[in-house]
Parts: C-alpha cells; sequence; structure tokens
C-alpha cells in the first residue's frame, strides 16, 4: 500500500514539473517568429534612406518642371508683346506716319495688349531686381525696357549686367541706301522687333 502512495506521489511531482515547464517551452518557441517578423535597426536605416533619397528627386524634378513651366509662360508673353507691336506698327504704316515708329521704342509695350497679364507690376523708377517681387513683368521708366524677374531660377544665367532679370525693348532697324547718289535720302524699314536687350541662357 505505500509503494502505490509513493508511486502516486512521484507521478504528481512529475506532472507539476511538466507543467511549470510548459509555458516556458511556449514562449521560447514564440521568440523566433516574433523577431522574424519585426524591423532591425539596420533595416530602418535603409529603408529611411531610400525614402529620403526619392523625396530629393521628387523635389528637384518638382523643381525643374515649375522653372520650364515659368519660363515658357515668360516667353508667351514675349510673343504675345510681338505680335501687339507688329500690329501697331501696320497702323503706323496705314496713318502713313512712319516717324511714329521711334515712338513705339519709348512707348511701355504693356500698352498694347487688351489685358495685361496678372504678374505685370507696373512701371517704376531706378528699379532693381529686388524693387517688386520675382516672377512679375515691369517697366523700366528710366531705360524704357520691359523687365521679366524669373521666379524659380536655379538654371538661370544672366547676361552682362549680372542680374538676375530679362530686359526686353523694341529694335527698329534699317538699311541704308547702296547709291552714293542717295545718300540723304531717306532709310529704309526692314525690321522692328521685341527681343532681349542682351543674350542670357535659361535652360
Amino acid at each position: 500500500m505505500s509503494c502505490k502512495i509513493q508511486e502516486a506521489e512521484d507521478r504528481g511531482q512529475r506532472l507539476c514539473r511538466d507543467f511549470a515547464a510548459q509555458p516556458s517551452i511556449r514562449i521560447m518557441a514564440r521568440t523566433p517568429r516574433l523577431s522574424a517578423c519585426g524591423f532591425s535597426l539596420f533595416e530602418l536605416v535603409v529603408v529611411i534612406s531610400i525614402v529620403a533619397v526619392l523625396m530629393a528627386i521628387f523635389l528637384e524634378r518638382v523643381l525643374y518642371y515649375q522653372e520650364q513651366a515659368e519660363k515658357t509662360a515668360m516667353v508667351g508673353v514675349a510673343g504675345t508683346i510681338q505680335s501687339a507691336l507688329t500690329m501697331q506698327y501696320g497702323q503706323i504704316l496705314m496713318r502713313g506716319k512712319a516717324s511714329d515708329v521711334e515712338w513705339l521704342v519709348k512707348d511701355n509695350p504693356m500698352n498694347w495688349l487688351q489685358q495685361k497679364p496678372l504678374n505685370y507690376a507696373g512701371e517704376f523708377h531706378d528699379l532693381t531686381p529686388l524693387t517688386v517681387e520675382s516672377g512679375n513683368w515691369v517697366f523700366d521708366l528710366d531705360s524704357r525696357n520691359l523687365i521679366y524677374i524669373p521666379r524659380v531660377a536655379d538654371n538661370f544665367k544672366p547676361g552682362k549686367d549680372g542680374r538676375q532679370w530679362i530686359r526686353y525693348h523694341v529694335v527698329v532697324n534699317y538699311e541704308s541706301p547702296h547709291l552714293l547718289s542717295l545718300q540723304d535720302a531717306p532709310r529704309e524699314l526692314t525690321g522692328i522687333l521685341f527681343e532681349p536687350v542682351e543674350p542670357y541662357s535659361w535652360f
């Protein structure tokens, strides 16, 4: 009888030990699964670096396309003014007053447009690139130049004056008489253009 009791006690102790050991076994079995689903510090740094590089490339391209759109808009306004200049010249010819052509050189080209651009800032004396906000057209009352001041100018290289702007003016081209007997004859007008005062580079 005592042997059976001792055997039962031994069996109970073994069951308790087994039960106590089971939770630790389960935890150890699950631990590798949890670590496999997470990110290590190195992996996190790599992901952040890739995202930062992609964002930098994206922002660079956005600025590039904004600059190209600004340049296209500026060239479009200049083309519209050239068309308006041609119409002004045609009206002068119809009136038979060729001397009025010189008036076009001094006039503000914005006056020839039926509707001025929204980014036209007006007329100023003692103009500098800081006089008005960038991205606007402005007329210099001193030089009689119509000026555009770029807003996004990362790829803009100014002319000889070194200033961050583009100056336009009206150019009247004349052809002198070829014959010596006609040296006193009036010069013949060959063209009238609205063009930059000096070359610039804007890619």
